[in-house]
């Protein structure tokens, strides 16, 4: 009996091949304690996303892990999900009403939150769908999101078990704020650009002399809040100056000079101006000195009431005014050009303000330790190993975790205040207040940063706080794919929440690749926009040319470049299987799954041992996370030896007979 396939291979055929595979569950894992589990949790994409190159090579390599262990036997488990993504989520809602001429404001927090569900209804199973079609064999029952019920308990639990501990407190501390979302946000997402900019030198008044202090400063708008001037100790230029008073202009404040060895001798003056509520390094010289700390700004960047006559002035229209005025008093002496390294948001690209604020914290110290020990006894790998070194370089130099967030898309913090002053932390609204008995309380207005919740991801979507069969069988997961920069965003924080409520590292390995770039070797971005839709790839091409093409060459850790000629070659390759598969199938009979091992030619022979010697290669290479060596071995035997030697071969013995 013949079996002919079409002449040329149909990209098409992958959807239909999709659909029986979803139909007949092949991706779904279920708790067989006979069979030894492997698993694998997908970086939740965020609800709002589009599939992008990252997200197509991440899952193309967590793809190929997954298979290779169903094939080996393994109750193999890639457990998908999505991330609410507090504040991209909120951002695009806030955008849509503003399109209909609707503030947040007008509709109150239980509307907005309708309108929010709805948005995810609609759009938060986008991403999914094209993984989907990108080919992910992912257990598409086990789907969790990290709003949802269960999960959502989960963090709540988390975040009692903390305060209950002491890790969690409520405090007030120098925070990233960014104007535009008007939300605190955590420095991981504080990107450093360089800009342009300018640095202005300006002179104090010494008070009750004639003399006067130089200093220079990037952002002069902040002078409002000076609360010191400092000096070095040991420069002889300025210690007759120490213990003397400055008066700030315009609100005519009267500040100390001080001595700190912070300041840098060889940096311009010598003299540094200090705003402890609006600059990191001036907050820990205000506390080592007992500095008062003035906000000058409000949560939209203008200025506030501490801004005497520049009050209500945006910030950057407060600076300009600031510097004419200073003029006009003789006390502006210059400006310089210069550019410099501005932390922006990396959601909205608005220039960040360090301000002071009262916000909810995790104290990291001893949370830290033990994600540190575990990395240095090896219970975690970093594949390459040199990325452990960010790992650590971040645990190491940890500050205090800022988790609250102004937006209303998220997990609520779960505190309710009484008027008498007194914080209750409970998982449910309590009845009275027990310090009052008052039964008037509100709930804290504010969400938990999304890490919060994602930081639990690894045993969170296998169903803890409750002891689930497959928490126990499916956990710990075995290895996590992803970018390296994410790992101060989401590795450290899920190996530390782990130690804490499971007491074991959430996974063994940490395989980490790099970016895809552009064929120039640029980052993928909107502003040049040179980024390639995964989706029009595979569209033209096939998920599987795509899907072959980002793994080829691909080492751990390090970038690659997208070039299309290396999609289509990868097209071609497929082409070449199709038709080898083609030719064998035409050249079978109705028997041809009855193999008579005796009468196996030297050709049979000699193909089969190079099969073996590949498959213990690629197997040895696929333990060492060496994709793309694995591929390229396969690539080779298929075009250099099945399609070429042993096509001639056939093809002679077929002659012969």
């Amino acid at each position: 009996m013949t079996k002919e396939l079409a002449k040329n291979y149909d990209p098409s055929i992958e959807e239909r091949i999709y659909k029986n595979w979803l139909e007949k569950k092949y991706f779904h894992a279920v708790v067989d304690k006979s069979k030894t589990p492997f698993t694998i949790v997908i970086p939740p994409p965020n609800i709002t996303g589009n599939l992008h190159m990252g997200h197509a090579l991440d899952n193309t390599l967590q793809d190929i892990l997954i298979r290779w262990k169903r094939m080996q036997g393994y109750n193999a488990l890639w457990l998908p999900g999505t991330d609410h993504a507090s504040i991209s989520t909120e951002v695009k809602i806030v955008d849509k009403m503003t399109e209909e001429g609707i503030k947040k404001e007008d509709i109150g927090r239980e509307a907005f939150l309708e309108r929010a569900w709805q948005w995810k209804k609609e759009y938060g199973g986008n991403i999914l769908n094209q993984l989907k079609k990108l080919g992910s064999s992912c257990d598409w029952d086990r789907e969790r999101f990290t709003m949802d019920e269960g999960l959502s308990k989960a963090v709540t639990e988390v975040f009692l078990r903390l305060y209950k501990k002491g890790y969690i407190y409520k405090g007030e501390k120098l925070i990233n704020w960014c104007p535009k979302c008007q939300t605190t946000i955590s420095d991981a997402e504080v990107n450093h650009e360089d800009k342009q900019g300018g640095f202005w030198h300006i002179k104090y008044p010494v008070k009750d002399s004639n003399e006067f202090l130089e200093f220079a400063t990037t952002r002069p708008e902040t002078m409002l809040g000076d609360t010191a001037i400092a000096v070095n100790p040991d420069d002889e230029r300025y210690k007759s100056f120490v213990g003397k008073v400055c008066i700030v202009p315009f609100v005519n404040r009267e500040i100390p000079i001080i001595a700190d060895s912070y300041v840098d001798m060889e940096f311009g003056t010598g003299v540094v101006k200090i705003t402890p509520a609006h600059d990191p390094n001036d907050f820990e010289i205000g506390e080592r000195h007992g500095l008062k700390k003035i906000n000058i700004l409000n949560d939209d960047g203008t200025i506030n009431e501490n801004g005497a006559k520049f009050a209500g002035l945006d910030r950057y229209e407060a600076r300009k005014q600031i510097i004419k005025e200073l003029d006009e008093m003789g006390l502006f002496i210059r400006a310089e050009e210069i550019k410099h390294a501005v932390g922006v948001h990396e959601r909205c690209g608005e220039v960040v303000e360090p301000l002071i604020k009262s916000q909810w914290f995790v104290k990291m110290e001893q949370l830290a330790k033990p994600a540190i020990k575990a990395y240095k006894d090896k219970e975690l790998r970093f594949i390459p190993e040199r990325f452990g070194k960010i790992y650590m370089h971040w645990l190491e130099n940890i500050r205090d975790w800022c988790i609250s967030r102004q937006l209303w898309w998220g997990h609520r913090i779960p505190a309710y205040y009484c008027k008498c002053g007194h914080i209750e932390v409970s998982a449910k609204k309590p009845e009275k207040c027990p310090k009052c008995g008052c039964a008037d309380l509100t709930q804290d207005e504010d969400t938990l940063d999304t890490w919060f919740s994602s930081a639990l991801w690894p045993f969170s979507t296998l169903g803890w706080p409750d002891k689930t069969e497959e928490l126990e069988h499916f956990y710990p997961t075995n290895v996590l794919v992803t970018g390296y920069d994410i790992i101060f965003f989401w590795v450290v924080r899920m190996v530390f929440s782990a130690l804490e409520q499971m007491g074991e590292v959430p996974f063994k390995d940490v395989l980490i690749h790099g970016l895809v770039r552009d064929s120039q070797g640029r980052k993928m971005s909107k502003s040049l926009g040179n980024g390639i839709d995964p989706l029009e790839v595979i569209n033209q091409y096939g998920a599987d040319a795509l899907r072959l093409m980002l793994v080829t060459g691909n080492a751990p850790g390090n970038d690659l470049r997208f070039y299309e000629q290396r999609v289509q070659a990868s097209r071609n390759f497929l082409n070449k299987v199709w038709n080898a598969a083609r030719f064998i199938m035409m050249n079978l009979d109705e028997n041809y799954n009855e193999i008579d091992f005796d009468e196996l030619t030297d050709a049979d022979k000699w193909i089969l041992s190079k099969v073996n010697t590949l498959s213990k290669e690629a197997t040895s290479n696929l333990e060492n996370y060496e994709l793309g060596v694995a591929v390229n071995k396969v690539y080779d035997f298929i075009w250099d030896e099945f399609c070429d030697w042993c096509a001639t071969c056939s093809a002679v013995e077929k002659t012969a007979a």
